[in-house]
C-alpha cells in the first residue's frame, strides 16, 4: 500500500472512532439527561412537559406547556432559564436556578431533553 493511501485509511479510522465515539457520548448524556428531568423537573413540569406536574398544578401561575413557553427559544435562552432561574429571564419566578446545582453541560443535556419534549 502506498504511504498515502494508508496515512488516508488511518484518518478514516479515527474519524469513524470518533463519530461512534461521539454518538455513544450522546447517548449517555440523553439517558443522563433524562433522568436529570425526572429529578429536578417533572414534579413541576410534568412528564411530557405539559406543566401538569402534581407541584406544578399548586403553582400560581402553573408551568406553561414547553410547547408554548419554548416557542422560538434557542438552546442558549433555554439553558438560561434553567441555570438562573425564571425571574432572572422574566419568566415566573417559581422556576428555581439550578446553575449552582447541576453544571453546564448537565443544563445543556437538560436543554435538549427539554426541547425533545415540546
Amino acid at each position: 500500500m502506498r504511504p498515502a493511501n494508508l496515512f488516508i485509511s488511518r484518518i478514516a479510522v479515527i474519524v469513524a472512532t470518533s463519530v461512534v465515539m461521539s454518538a455513544i457520548a450522546l447517548a449517555v448524556r440523553a439517558d443522563d439527561a433524562k433522568q436529570l428531568y425526572e429529578k429536578n423537573c417533572v414534579s413541576c413540569h410534568g412528564a411530557a412537559g405539559k406543566g401538569d406536574g402534581p407541584v406544578g398544578k399548586l403553582l400560581k401561575p402553573p408551568p406553561k406547556e414547553f410547547s408554548a413557553a419554548l416557542s422560538g427559544e434557542g438552546d442558549a435562552a433555554i439553558a438560561k432559564v434553567i441555570k438562573e432561574g425564571g425571574k432572572a429571564v422574566g419568566k415566573s419566578a417559581s422556576m428555581p436556578a439550578y446553575g449552582s446545582k447541576l453544571s453546564d453541560e448537565q443544563i445543556q443535556g437538560l436543554a435538549q431533553y427539554i426541547k425533545g419534549l415540546k
